[in-house]
């Protein structure tokens, strides 16, 4: 029988989501909690990647089991399981629904604040900002879901089958006083590092030290950029995850770790 399971986790102390052998990853801790609740080896498939430090406030894995458990296993995981991580909810799938191959839609948040704060380190990237040019940077935002072919902004655009991602939605907003900032990005796949490279590039813009045609260019020709830097990765989340069967509202809202007075302070730029 499979499982989703709908989680949330703080990326900071994290290698990735995926299991590797250079660190301490999110995949291999939940297994490894599972393993020690259920008494028996598992193994769950995600419905994508992260990065290392970067968080998700909406992810979903699937599990496989022979037999129903017949304890409260939400309560138990989340017991063992570091503070860090969450498991918001436990849907039993009817037939063999794919975590990762079925999601249609991923979006994504970008938090940027322009000015040192010891408490937003961890979850909003520090870039000290000047004279930030937001009709600049609005402008070139909006060419994003015009093009499809994400090869330059990617690190590795050989291992993967296809270039191709549609953005559906790609937006900045900021808070009142225009020194935090928000990129959202929505599409139904992403490259490697694709969103920090992108937010990068869009704050080249943004400062003057990248025109929009040039911009424009390694969208819709084979330009590349000379070099690729992706944006710090500690700003990044996965904020919403979508299946054509499967819709659920994110249960964390990252907003709540930022000292502003909720949604309604975020102004589109």
């Amino acid at each position: 029988m499979r499982y989703f399971f709908h989680i949330g986790y703080n990326g900071a102390n994290y290698r990735g989501w995926q299991r590797h052998p250079y660190g301490v990853n999110v995949q291999q801790t939940i297994e490894d909690c599972l393993q020690r609740v259920l008494k028996e080896r598992v193994s769950i498939v995600g419905c994508g990647r992260t990065d290392a430090e970067v968080h998700a406030s909406q992810f979903f894995f699937h599990l496989d089991v022979a037999q129903p458990w017949d304890f409260d296993l939400l309560f138990r995981l989340n017991k063992v399981l570091p503070p860090d991580i969450a498991v918001y909810d436990i849907l039993p799938m009817q037939g063999l629904p794919h975590a990762r191959f079925d999601a249609v839609k991923r979006s994504y948040d970008y938090f940027i604040h322009t000015y040192k704060d010891p408490f937003l380190s961890t979850g909003s990237s520090l870039y000290l900002l000047q004279h930030l040019n937001f009709d600049q940077l609005k402008a070139a935002t909006t060419l994003l879901p015009q093009y499809n072919d994400y090869k330059s902004f990617c690190i590795t655009p050989a291992e993967h089958d296809s270039t191709i991602c549609y953005v559906t939605e790609a937006r900045w907003l900021a808070d009142t006083n225009g020194d935090r900032l928000r990129f959202q990005i929505s599409a139904n796949r992403y490259l490697s590092r694709m969103i920090r490279i992108i937010v990068g590039k869009l704050l080249q813009v943004g400062t003057g030290a990248l025109s929009l045609d040039e911009f424009e260019s390694y969208l819709a020709t084979e330009n590349k950029p000379k070099a690729l830097s992706p944006a710090y990765p500690q700003g990044l989340y996965l904020s919403k995850v979508t299946y054509p069967y499967l819709d659920l509202a994110p249960r964390s809202s990252f907003l709540s770790r930022f000292p502003i007075e909720g949604a309604a302070t975020w102004q589109p730029v």
